[in-house]
């Protein structure tokens, strides 16, 4: 018997490529909503408590309202694909990779990780935990995305009549809310510095943390970054880590790049090992978005892992 699933917020991007993700899977059907039930409170409400999913794709004041209008033995599980209780108590962080499958799929609460932080994450919480990166040094992300990532709103920006954006820096207030996760999820003791900013296509990701190894305190060598990163996620099958004997002279986003739930790891150093920058590619869609909430959700279902997923 197939098991319900319902998409709150499906008009959205990240919903929209989520119920793609879904699509034609006899594991699954999707509870769906026109577009006057959608505004009906009673009908989400009922919606919520009857799916045996609920994928929240939604802004957080609204995340957390519909989480309020779960009832407790309405056996529905969530999958919040926004801000709001990534670092909250009772929520189980959706990055199987990092935080174990089996915790993942025994949840039944999620909530989904941030495109920036998937990326930051991914290269310096096995690195901290390992030992081989310091928990107290100052770190720095540096990240560029697709426009995608900003919603409809930034979608119109870039894509208007008469648009003209080559490069969209933000957060210069220094305090955007992927702060708390990134340090919480790598265990730091002190928030990075996190420049983001948006390049004018659809989807994809870079994110970088440059190391000036040679000023950090008990730092390991490059060659030992990476080596640790290769070990990690040797059983990981959405992760890839990059080689020293890799020949990689430039990293590229392209504007019409194919949907994509894979991540890309690298570690690059100047020859005597003293700098190096630990950089993620993704897609902020895919692994960044919409292909985690389906990955989680396969392991919640006791499905393949990475059935629907683009590899």
């Amino acid at each position: 018997m197939a098991q319900t699933v319902f998409i709150d917020g499906a008009a959205g991007t990240t919903g929209l490529e989520i119920a793609e993700r879904l699509a034609g899977r006899e594991e699954f059907e999707l509870v769906r909503l026109n577009d006057a039930e959608r505004k009906d409170e009673d009908c989400r409400r009922s919606a919520l408590n009857f799916a045996d999913f609920a994928i929240l794709c939604l802004p957080d004041d609204a995340a957390r309202e519909a989480v309020s209008m779960i009832e407790e033995d309405s056996g529905t599980r969530v999958i919040d694909a926004s801000t709001a209780h990534r670092t909250a108590r009772g929520w189980i962080y959706g990055f199987p990779e990092l935080v174990g499958p089996n915790v993942v799929a025994g949840a039944d609460r999620v909530s989904n990780p941030g495109c920036y932080p998937t990326g930051f994450l991914s290269l310096v919480a096995p690195l901290v935990r390992a030992k081989l990166l310091p928990r107290d040094w100052p770190y720095t992300v540096n990240a560029v995305s697709g426009y995608s990532g900003g919603g409809k709103g930034l979608i119109q920006r870039f894509e208007g009549e008469g648009s003209n954006i080559a490069y969209l820096a933000y957060g210069l207030t220094l305090d955007h809310k992927h702060l708390a996760e990134m340090q919480s999820k790598a265990g730091l003791e002190n928030a990075p510095v996190f420049s983001p900013a948006v390049v004018p296509g659809f989807r994809g990701m870079v994110v970088e943390v440059p190391l000036a190894i040679r000023a950090m305190r008990n730092a390991s060598p490059p060659a030992d970054l990476r080596t640790e990163l290769a070990r990690y996620y040797e059983n990981a099958p959405l992760v890839t880590v990059h080689g020293e004997d890799e020949e990689v002279g430039e990293l590229l986003l392209h504007k019409d790049a194919a949907p994509s739930d894979r991540l890309d790891l690298y570690v690059f150093a100047d020859a005597d090992g003293e700098t190096a920058r630990l950089v993620a590619v993704l897609d902020n869609l895919g692994k960044g978005a919409s292909g985690a909430a389906v990955q989680s959700l396969n392991l919640m279902a006791g499905c393949d892992p990475l059935a629907g997923l683009h590899l």
